[in-house]
């Protein structure tokens, strides 16, 4: 299983730019697969708590079901759009993961990452939560006249793709 800790040790500045794209903004999009196997797009809120990469669901909710059902999930942060290029010349990009989802029922496991949110350990006791194992982590950003692409896997480092 691939955490958000070997993201962060395997490509410190690749992990620290993601975070900072995904922490951006608060408001995430998962995907998520319905009993028929067509796509279910939905909002979230997810956090780096630690080593791990965390989200939830309200109890119920369909996305829980389908990652109850299928752990395969993909959550798309927000689009960063800058002003201006910044000092390298990127104006702004977005970031996706892509893995499965490894629900959390242990509220001893869950009461820290709910205490680094400012939550007391009772909070949201009917919620769902997962963390990620992490298959996939793409960096997507705009560089003068390229599109830069900057994906990582488990065991592979970072790789970048640009197309002009």
């Amino acid at each position: 299983m691939a955490s958000w800790r070997e993201v962060a040790e395997s490509a410190p500045e690749f992990a620290t730019r993601v975070r900072e794209s995904f922490e951006s903004h608060k408001h995430k999009t998962i995907a998520t697969l319905r009993k028929d196997g067509s796509p279910r797009v939905s909002g979230i809120e997810a956090y780096v708590v630690g080593d791990e990469l965390w989200f939830g669901s309200m109890p119920g909710a369909l996305k829980a079901r389908d990652l109850r059902r299928d752990p395969r999930f993909a959550l798309h942060g927000p689009p960063v759009l800058l002003g201006a290029a910044d000092s390298a010349g990127s104006s702004g990009g977005d970031t996706k993961l892509s893995g499965y989802a490894v629900e959390v029922t242990d509220r001893d496991r869950i009461a820290p990452m709910l205490a680094a949110r400012g939550f007391g350990p009772d909070a949201f006791s009917e919620s769902h939560f997962f963390i990620a194992d992490i298959r996939e982590v793409v960096l997507t950003r705009i560089e003068g006249s390229a599109m830069v692409m900057d994906l990582w896997r488990p065991g592979q480092g970072v790789r970048r793709l640009e197309r002009v």
